[in-house]
């Protein structure tokens, strides 16, 4: 399962580091280039629901399967693209695929594992969960500074066919007894709602807010979820029962699942900018400097939920969740054009570490709300959560920063002829790109670009910061305090109706 976790979830960071190869040999817009990451989890994050309840219905072992041939037929159908639009079409198809794999790779773990061992189980998963994406960066980079750009589709197209193998040999088949019909309404409109609110987050920072693609899909976005949650509070067998957001642990689980992946997918983007062209290393260098965060993230992630069964619930989220606000405020102060790697270290290890605490908690604190039967829906809600949180921290902290930097670097952008400076201020890459256009100014326009975006670093990782100690005082006020009363499906306790747990 963690196999094919991590190539669903490498496949999408991967793809960022070949943006201007593929800009390059297709000749993609950076329209074009911006559908051909989000197309993939656009289509993910809206199916996640209905196909979650799918698996649980009709068997996840059949469904994974299929998914993992989707996923990789699609990627490898990728690698031989000779035009954007064909890109983005196969990159629709593997978010298909991704949807049928990803939420029944956690459901087959928490119905498989006895119970004294589900937590420990989450935990791993959730490790790949997070550290997947800088495994995808990285691998992604060696492949580019050494390969062409096709080559890329290779790491996710080998983990689907070993996941497959492995699926057919020890997954077993389980068909679970749901009571009622399918939700098809509560699908559709689940798929309306999460699909136009992430792609109003994804297109907002780049076509405006204002236009009217956003606010369409704002619009659809918002109408299909409150359509949604009045529809099945009226359902006998709803696809989701809105209702569990009343278990603590729940509400408190999904909350800094959401945060977290808000703030860490948006921190991948920006210290890779970072490293690349403020301190000027190769995108593998630079995919290499977030190693540090994946080796502390993966084995904390594994032994958070003893740690919480010993020490609380309440006490190892907080604690992870202060230690991730603390390292985004510590790098808010050390990162410095004349610093180099060993100066934001100290910053990435305390955000590794925050990340590896608070994040399989949380995890465990959302599947366990729903029975076994429903697992499919359970995994596919935690999902979705960390889908939604992924799409607004990149479209919030990305505003934040790329506002920031376009303020601070008018000053030098000022004296440039307009088309350079259209393109300067775009952002530090379209600086870089223009430098050499720049003639006896050019010197001063990297120097400029650099302090310019290091200084938007300043309020977008503070503003990070403030949302990560928001949820640990969410916590605090709101969370339970044992792993048992957040996790009661785990720990065999009965909640009463009407009832917190």
């Amino acid at each position: 399962m963690c196999v094919a976790l991590v190539g669903v979830v490498a496949s999408v960071s991967g793809l960022n580091v070949a943006q201007q190869a593929l800009a390059e040999d297709l000749g993609a817009s950076q329209s074009q280039l911006l559908w051909v990451i989000n197309g993939y989890t656009l289509v993910l994050a809206a199916l996640l629901m209905p196909v979650g309840a799918i698996g649980d219905r009709w068997g996840r072992k059949p469904i994974l399967l299929a998914g993992l041939v989707v996923f990789a037929g699609a990627n490898l159908a990728s690698a031989f693209a000779q035009d954007p639009g064909f890109l983005i079409a196969t990159r629709l198809v593997a978010g298909l695929g991704a949807a049928m794999v990803m939420p029944v790779t956690l459901s087959v773990i928490t119905t498989s594992f006895p119970r004294e061992e589900q937590a420990k189980a989450i935990g791993v998963w959730a490790g790949f969960a997070g550290g997947g994406a800088i495994i995808g960066v990285f691998v992604s980079a060696a492949i580019i500074d050494n390969a062409t750009w096709p080559w890329v589709f290779a790491m996710p197209v080998a983990l689907a066919a070993v996941a497959f193998v492995l699926t057919t040999a020890v997954v077993p088949h389980a068909v679970e007894h749901v009571a009622g019909g399918f939700d098809l309404g509560g699908s559709l409109l689940s798929i309306l709602a999460v699909g136009g609110l992430v792609l109003a987050f994804h297109e907002g920072p780049e076509r405006g807010w204002s236009s009217a693609l956003t606010v369409g899909a704002l619009l659809v976005g918002l109408i299909g979820a409150v359509s949604f949650v009045l529809v099945e509070l009226r359902k006998a067998h709803p696809l989701l029962d809105v209702r569990i957001f009343r278990l603590r642990g729940l509400a408190t689980g999904s909350l800094n699942l959401f945060v977290i992946f808000g703030t860490m997918l948006a921190l991948f983007l920006v210290l890779v900018q970072f490293l690349q062209a403020v301190l000027g290393y190769s995108a593998l260098k630079a995919a290499a400097g977030l190693l540090p965060m994946a080796l502390l993230m993966l084995p904390l992630s594994a032994i958070a939920p003893s740690v919480a069964e010993r020490f609380g619930f309440r006490r190892t989220l907080v604690l992870g969740m202060g230690l991730l606000s603390a390292g985004l405020v510590l790098l808010a102060l050390s990162a410095d054009p004349e610093g180099g790697y060993l100066q934001i270290l100290p910053a990435i290890v305390l955000m590794g570490g925050g990340v590896g605490l608070a994040m399989s908690p949380s995890t465990a604190a959302i599947t366990s709300s729903l029975p076994e039967e429903k697992q499919g829906v359970a995994s596919a809600l935690n999902d979705t959560v960390r889908e939604m949180g992924a799409a607004v921290g990149i479209a919030l902290l990305g505003s934040v920063l790329n506002s920031a930097y376009q303020a601070n670097v008018e000053g030098v952008t000022s004296q440039l002829p307009a088309p350079l400076a259209e393109r300067a201020s775009a952002g530090i890459g379209g600086a870089i790109a223009v430098a050499g256009q720049a003639g006896g100014d050019a010197a001063s326009l990297l120097a400029g670009a650099r302090s310019a975006f290091v200084d938007g670093m300043l309020p977008t990782m503070l503003l990070a910061a403030a949302l990560c100690a928001g949820a640990a005082v969410f916590t605090v006020l709101w969370g339970p305090k044992s792993a048992a009363e957040a996790e009661p499906r785990l720990h065999l306790v009965e909640v009463p109706s009407g009832e917190d747990g």
